[in-house]
């Protein structure tokens, strides 16, 4: 059997897992979901060290490259290098200063959340897919209503979506499961789900979804991950991942995306 030729743009290396993850064993998943969310540290980080960050042994993580098409991490390290090498010096050294002045000062922390937003909102110029954004915006735009679901951190996508929506005179409903109830029974048949959660999924969001999945509902997802319990058939991912900063990761690239997604929906209702 002929191995795979390695992918030569982040744009493929996302389709490809996309096409092999859920045929991944767990760990080779580990790996999968890692690098799905932390593009950023790929071109600065040891085998070794992303590895312990999936939580796997570096020969699994060999391995995941290799059935990828890489000779092994190098080479996928080198991809990402490539694509980034602009943006990490830059980003570096503005740490680096900001840390040896004190990065505890308001304005310090602020400088540092401005460019995790900026390099997070390159990041997804580079590797969003421009077929699953289509396609979802073609979903919606035919939807009797469009529900919406987003929990804890994604609550503010979801809510900003319903938000766009209603001032768009477009149909659309925001579970936001107030008093832990839920209405499942208000989606129809020829309705659409948006639903946007990040890595572990919140529970209330994957039971809703996959409600809605079981029902033919067409779902559009907002995530962070290649893989996981949402990825299946019915349901059409759109990735996108947050550079951190201390932990901490802002909605920089996730609201920049909800935004782009409504006014498409918009435009392209108000053309039919």
């Amino acid at each position: 059997m002929t191995a795979p030729t390695a992918p030569q743009s982040i744009e493929a290396f996302q389709q490809r897992l996309s096409e092999v993850v859920n045929d991944l064993p767990q760990r080779l998943k580990q790996c999968a979901d890692y690098i799905s969310v932390n593009n950023d540290k790929i071109p600065i980080s040891t085998v070794a060290e992303v590895a312990a960050a999936a939580g796997v042994q570096p020969s699994a993580l060999i391995r995941f490259c290799q059935i990828l098409g890489f000779s092994g991490y190098s080479e996928l390290q080198k991809l990402f290098r490539t694509t980034y090498a602009p943006i990490l010096p830059d980003y570096e050294t503005r740490l680096h200063n900001l840390r040896e002045r004190g990065a505890a000062s308001p304005s310090a922390i602020l400088a540092e959340f401005v460019e995790a937003g900026r390099m997070s909102l390159e990041n997804l110029a580079n590797t969003v897919d421009p077929q699953a954004l289509d396609q979802s915006v073609s979903t919606l735009a035919s939807a009797g209503t469009i529900h919406i679901i987003g929990l804890r951190r994604a609550f503010p996508v979801a809510a900003y979506l319903s938000y766009a929506f209603e001032k768009m005179h477009i149909s659309a409903m925001l579970h936001d499961r107030s008093g832990k109830l839920g209405n499942p029974h208000a989606v129809r048949d020829g309705d659409a789900l948006i639903a946007v959660t990040f890595t572990p999924y919140s529970e209330e969001t994957q039971n809703f979804t996959l409600h809605c999945a079981e029902r033919n509902i067409p779902v559009v997802l907002i995530t962070d991950t290649a893989s996981g319990p949402l990825h299946r058939d019915g349901i059409l991912p759109i990735q996108v991942s947050e550079v951190d900063f201390g932990a901490f990761r802002a909605l920089s690239a996730t609201l920049s995306l909800a935004i782009a997604l409504a006014v498409a929906v918009g435009t392209a209702r108000n053309a039919s």
